[in-house]
């Protein structure tokens, strides 16, 4: 709900300045526990693990950007680099994570990065098509997987 509240917020507003995101952040989050109280809602997991899931996600998002910049430049090294050939490889794996929302961030994040796409995602198996075998390499054990894992733990421990 918190979302849809700072959705409003801006759209109310008709601008975005990061005084206004700070006050709309702060008023919303306010609605948000108001509304909570309410509506007679209970928490199902303590606002702590809310917490640690956002820092969880937030890290995440800065390891996707990190991958995405250090791909960005494998494909520019490769498209101006007329000496090396391009060796484009399928990979087949499977992960370790359970939930579908997981298993769907993985996926996602694997197609954002230069160089590589998610061709298939059938339960817990992955099928990935690399532009490059350097691009394609560690795929099956990412940094991505091991965050997402991560995040599955601090989920399941509330």
């Amino acid at each position: 709900m918190l979302i849809v509240y700072l959705i409003l917020w801006f759209i109310f507003n008709e601008r975005v300045t990061a005084e206004l995101a700070v006050v709309g952040l702060i008023v919303c989050l306010l609605v948000d526990l108001f509304s909570w109280k309410i509506l007679g809602r209970a928490r199902k997991k303590p606002m702590k693990t809310y917490l640690r899931l956002l820092a969880g996600g937030a890290h995440y998002g800065w390891i996707l950007l990190l991958e995405i910049f250090r791909c960005n430049l494998a494909v520019i090294r490769l498209i101006l680099s007329p000496s090396l050939e391009v060796e484009p490889e399928l990979h087949t794996f499977q992960t370790k994570l359970r939930t579908d929302t997981a298993r769907v961030a993985l996926a996602n994040s694997i197609t954002l990065t230069p160089g590589t796409i998610t061709c298939g995602l059938e339960g817990d198996k992955f099928v990935v098509h690399a532009l490059d075998s350097t691009l394609g390499a560690g795929v099956n054990d990412s940094d991505f997987e091991k965050r997402l894992l991560e995040l599955e733990e601090i989920a399941d421990d509330a």
